[in-house]
């Protein structure tokens, strides 16, 4: 039986797809068949990964409300189709207490974080999604469960990314499946400050996340194996919630 939901022959499009979790997830679609676009703000990093997937890409700054129609607009023209939306892209900038945040750079947070998944959703949704189906997935974070220090701007946007998640999958269905994969700590750039000190005991994997981990995961979700399967969180974290119970 075949699903409208394989990535095999469809077209995709991953935002923050040049590096971590993005290009790990961009690399898994097209190894499947998928016809990838990539997008990212930094040019020559964008053209380097489109051409090493043999796909396309645009750069650009997603806090830009402008953006996400251009770089729909780019899919549709190169490919004339668009199946797979992965929002990825994100910012954890402002670090540090809440009390200290700059109103500009939380602002930026929720413009990254939450409107700009919104804004493809909603691009996605009219260029072809509303006609054709689809699938969308969040990368969300295991961290917007509960408090983390120093990270609530992030955590709290990515909380909120969860809620639209599952508000979009409601309003979506039947044609349009959205749900969300939420990464514990995984070896990326923007999560090095945390990994490079953090100890993996009491894991019940006792390991890191690699950003294929998560890749993996995103593959599942816009398949065919998982065509019942919308307004979910797929955690992936190695066990961080519930820790290792074993008797040392």
């Amino acid at each position: 039986m075949t699903s409208s939901y394989s990535p095999a022959g469809r077209v995709a499009l991953v935002t923050g797809a040049t590096r971590g979790i993005g290009l790990a997830v961009a690399r898994a679609l097209a190894a499947t068949g998928a016809r990838v676009c990539v997008t990212a703000r930094d040019p020559a990093e964008v053209r380097r990964t489109a051409a090493a997937l043999k796909g396309t890409g645009l750069p650009g700054d997603l806090a830009d409300p402008a953006f996400p129609e251009r770089l729909t607009a780019h899919v549709l023209e190169a490919y004339g189709r668009l199946d797979v939306l992965v929002n990825n892209a994100a910012t954890n900038q402002p670090l540090g207490p809440l009390m200290d945040a700059e109103p500009a750079l939380w602002s930026r947070a929720f413009a990254v974080n939450v409107e700009a998944p919104l804004r493809l959703a909603q691009c996605a949704w009219r260029a072809w999604m509303r006609e054709h189906g689809g699938a969308v997935v969040n990368i969300c974070t295991e961290g917007a469960a509960h408090v983390g220090a120093g990270v609530g701007a992030y955590s709290v946007s990515k909380a909120a990314l969860l809620r639209l998640t599952e508000q979009l999958a409601g309003e979506l269905g039947p044609l349009v499946r959205v749900n969300s994969v939420s990464p514990g700590l995984t070896r990326t750039e923007m999560a090095r400050f945390v990994w490079e000190r953090q100890t993996t005991t009491g894991l019940p994997l006792e390991r890191i996340g690699e950003p294929e981990d998560v890749a993996r995961a995103v593959l599942w979700l816009v398949s065919e194996d998982a065509g019942w399967v919308t307004g979910a969180d797929l955690l992936v974290d190695g066990g961080t919630r519930v820790r290792r119970a074993r008797t040392p």
